[in-house]
């Protein structure tokens, strides 16, 4: 069977706490909304993974857990991967081709501009910039995660909260 990953920006973050380290940032009013909303349009295409793996940054997990919810996984289920905050490519990939292969659907929350760079690093996408909360669903022709590699997925959604507006 193919393997699918699901790329999750963080959705919008808060920044008026000055004196909160980046780690910290929580999400604001508008990350809140989008999240759930964002969830439930993959629900209803009935997109859902059998695995959360999250930065733990505030802002990562609790986008994560508003998906979760969402998907019917419990929050303790999301797993958090160090790794992943302030990654580059490489380190994500890592973290990838280490998922387990029992799994065919995983959604990875992380941020930018690590998550931009390895979308348009493991397929054609040419996303300029990955917004707040926005998802790219990409398939892979493998049954083994460690053969993700350089431009071996298709993009088989991308999609963000002001997708509808334009």
């Amino acid at each position: 069977m193919a393997k699918q990953l699901l790329i999750i920006r963080h959705a919008k973050s808060d920044w008026g706490n000055a004196n909160l380290h980046d780690f910290d940032r929580p999400l604001n009013k508008r990350g809140t909304a989008n999240a759930p909303e964002m969830a439930q349009r993959l629900s209803n295409q009935q997109i859902i993974p059998q695995l959360i793996v999250s930065s733990p940054a505030l802002r990562a997990i609790t986008t994560a857990k508003y998906f979760a919810k969402a998907w019917k996984i419990s929050s303790k289920d999301i797993q958090q991967e160090s790794e992943i905050y302030e990654a580059n490519v490489k380190a994500l990939l890592s973290v990838i081709t280490n998922f387990d292969n029992e799994l065919d659907i995983i959604a990875l929350f992380g941020h930018n501009p690590g998550l931009t760079d390895l979308a348009n690093y493991l397929s054609n996408a040419h996303i300029y910039n990955m917004p707040t909360c926005s998802v790219v669903f990409i398939e892979f022709p493998f049954d083994d995660w460690e053969e993700v590699s350089a431009n071996t997925g298709k993009v088989l959604l991308f999609d963000y909260p002001k997708s509808l507006d334009d």
